[in-house]
C-alpha cells in the first residue's frame, strides 16, 4: 500500500494522426507527465493544432493504456499515466513551430517512420502509437517499467 500512497495518477487523451507510414510525433521539452494538464477530448484538437500546426477531425477512439513508472516529483516516487488514444485524421494546415509560453511543453512536430521508433529514444505513448498502427489493437495490460529513461531523443 505505500507504492499507492506514493503514485501520483494523470490522465490524458492523445492524438493517433498517420501519413502512409508516418506517425506524426510532437516533441516534448518536459516530461513525464506531470505537468497537472487534464486534457479532456474537447481539448484535444484544439491542442493538437497548438503544438503541430494541423487541423484534424476525431475518427474514434481506439483504446486506453495504462502506464507505470518511477519518477520522482513532489513527495511522489511513482506516476501511474492512464492515457486514452484516439484516432484522427488530419484535415489541413501545415506543421509549424509552437507559439512559446509559461507551461508549453511542445517543442515542435515531426513526421517519424516506424524504424525510426524504439524504447531508447521515445516516450512508451509514442511507442504505443506505432504498435497500434502496425496491428490495429492496444494491449489491455498494465505497462510496468523499473526504470524509464529516454536515451537519445531527437530534441537533445
Amino acid at each position: 500500500m505505500e507504492l499507492l500512497k506514493k503514485t501520483h495518477r494523470e490522465f490524458g487523451v492523445y492524438a493517433i494522426c498517420s501519413e502512409g507510414d508516418k506517425l506524426l510525433v510532437i516533441n516534448k521539452s518536459r516530461g513525464p507527465y506531470i505537468h497537472g494538464l487534464i486534457f479532456r477530448v474537447e481539448a484535444l484538437k484544439r491542442e493538437f493544432t497548438e503544438e503541430t500546426g494541423l487541423t484534424a477531425k476525431i475518427k474514434e477512439q481506439i483504446g486506453v493504456q495504462d502506464f507505470i513508472f518511477p519518477c520522482e516529483w513532489k513527495e511522489f516516487s511513482h506516476v501511474h499515466h492512464i492515457a486514452v488514444f484516439y484516432l484522427v485524421e488530419r484535415t489541413g494546415g501545415e506543421l509549424a513551430e509552437p507559439e512559446q509560453f509559461d507551461g508549453q511543453d511542445s517543442s515542435g512536430a515531426e513526421w517519424i517512420s516506424k524504424e525510426e521508433v524504439t524504447a531508447e529514444n521515445s516516450s512508451p505513448l509514442v511507442v504505443k502509437a506505432m504498435e497500434w498502427l502496425r496491428n490495429r489493437e492496444i494491449d489491455m495490460e498494465t505497462q510496468h517499467f523499473e526504470t524509464w529513461e529516454i536515451q537519445n531523443s531527437k530534441s537533445e
